[in-house]
């Protein structure tokens, strides 16, 4: 298989894949996917301007103003003004926001390891387990 072929059926099997663990969110399917990656940025850091969110989610500040608004009514994140500039506020994740990344996370390591363990032949497993270091290099690629 050349890298034209590999790459087409890696892409091909990482979005089936993907949708696959996307449907096990039962708990956060009310939520995009710039939501949800928003509130992975924010379990990641203690805490982060809106317009370093709206970076990292290659979002406009304005429409990053509007995902912040609707998690802030739902308790997933809050605001903490900035002692230097009281124009800005710093935004971190809050005790409940964390308990629904913990359950998506759990609820996708779940189905995942079922389907592992339902489908996969021993040799395959150790297949997918070797292949990790290189999808992990193929990952972090810029």
């Amino acid at each position: 298989m050349d890298s034209t072929e590999l790459s087409t059926s890696l892409r091909s099997v990482i979005s089936a894949l993907y949708k696959g663990l996307r449907r096990q969110m039962g708990s956060a399917t009310q939520y995009s996917m710039t939501e949800l990656e928003t509130v992975g940025h924010l379990n990641r850091n203690d805490s982060l301007l809106p317009s370093e969110l709206a970076s990292l989610t290659r979002i406009k500040t304005q429409s990053m103003s509007q995902i912040l608004k609707k998690m802030e009514e739902q308790n997933i994140i809050a605001r903490t003004p900035s002692s230097d500039d009281k124009r800005k506020a710093f935004i971190s994740i809050t005790p409940f926001g964390k308990k629904m990344v913990e359950k998506t996370r759990y609820e996708r390591d779940e189905w995942l390891k079922d389907s592992i363990d339902n489908s996969l032949t021993k040799d395959e497993k150790k297949l997918i387990a070797s292949a990790i270091p290189a999808l992990k290099k193929l990952a972090e690629y810029k």
